[in-house]
């Protein structure tokens, strides 16, 4: 039975994108997996892509090659979709009570009773083998690499009700993909990487800080923790410093790596645009939570373009 005042199944939840075929064209029995797996959502796997990116053209640039390895690229794209699905369908499981208290949440399809946990559990460990697969496809130190970020994928959901900054610990699965993306071409870990995953760390704190004033007040009656809970009236300052200190190790990364002008003037674009979006906080309101969180999508694409036209103008032209 769907959750009391969860709103009608098939319904679009109120952070999908309007319109999405999903809701719109997909067969209805496919329709609430497909929204376990975020797909009418694509923020999350856009974010959980871009340190990949970032990493894969950075290395580009330290290896003296004119292109990011786009085989790389590609299944850095299908492996974020996959696992990020995976990663929401773990986390959906587990968070089903709460979210049934939260209105955002309490029409998703475990809350509202359209698909049953065990269901959700097969759906995941199918996801997750296509992962695997994909992960298959890299070298040896970067498969272990990525099975080590399970660990993280699997405390995360537990985190916001422990800790004040479950933020942090989503930070650092978010931004695995930093380490991984050099890694698949190196077969190790060099600074460039390190500096990257801290700056894509401190990126995810900032922008999913963002997306919690949302549910702010909802939180406050839950007791779930969050970082916009515990920032509070200090919100957008410590936004702010999260996303300075994310440029500066970005900074760090590109100076390491032998970075080229254009690499510079990606990193000040993607700088300009995480301003823009601290300065809009003053006022903020959940629409425009939801706007600005959505914006780190193009944001980071201004300095994965920057850093890949980089090492194409520079080795090869």
């Amino acid at each position: 039975m769907p959750a009391p005042g969860a709103p009608i199944p098939d319904a679009p939840l109120p952070d999908a994108l309007t319109g999405h075929w999903v809701d719109t064209r997909a067969p209805r029995r496919l329709r609430p997996y497909l929204k376990l797996a975020r797909i009418e959502r694509p923020v999350g796997w856009q974010l959980l892509l871009l340190p990949c990116w970032w990493a894969a053209a950075l290395a580009a640039i330290a290896g003296r090659q004119a292109f990011p390895d786009l085989r790389h690229c590609l299944l850095f794209l299908i492996g974020a979709v996959v696992m990020r699905a995976a990663g929401s369908t773990f986390n959906d499981i587990v968070d089903r009570k709460l979210d049934a208290q939260v209105a955002r949440t309490r029409g998703r399809p475990l809350p509202s009773g359209q698909v049953s946990a065990r269901a959700a559990a097969i759906f995941m460990v199918g996801l997750s083998l296509v992962g695997l697969l994909v992960l298959l496809q890299f070298n040896r130190f970067t498969i272990w690499l990525g099975i080590g970020s399970l660990a993280i994928v699997a405390i995360y959901p537990f985190m916001k009700r422990i800790t004040q900054m479950p933020q942090f610990v989503l930070g650092l699965a978010f931004s695995w993909g930093a380490l991984v993306g050099w890694s698949a071409v190196f077969g190790r870990l060099d600074p460039p990487a390190y500096l990257l995953y801290a700056a894509a760390v401190l990126w995810t704190i900032g922008y999913d800080t963002i997306y919690a004033l949302q549910d702010i007040e909802d939180d406050v009656l839950v007791g779930i923790k969050s970082s916009a809970r515990y920032f509070g009236r200090h919100a957008q300052a410590a936004i702010g410093g999260c996303f300075l200190l994310c440029v500066l190790l970005i900074g760090g990364a590109v100076w390491l790596a032998d970075g080229g002008v254009v690499a510079w003037l990606g990193l000040a674009a993607f700088a300009g645009h995480l301003g823009w979006q601290v300065s809009r906080l003053a006022q903020v309101t959940p629409v425009l939570a939801l706007r600005l969180f959505r914006a780190n999508w193009p944001a980071g694409l201004l300095l994965a373009t920057g850093l890949a036209l980089d090492a194409l103008l520079r080795f090869g032209i």
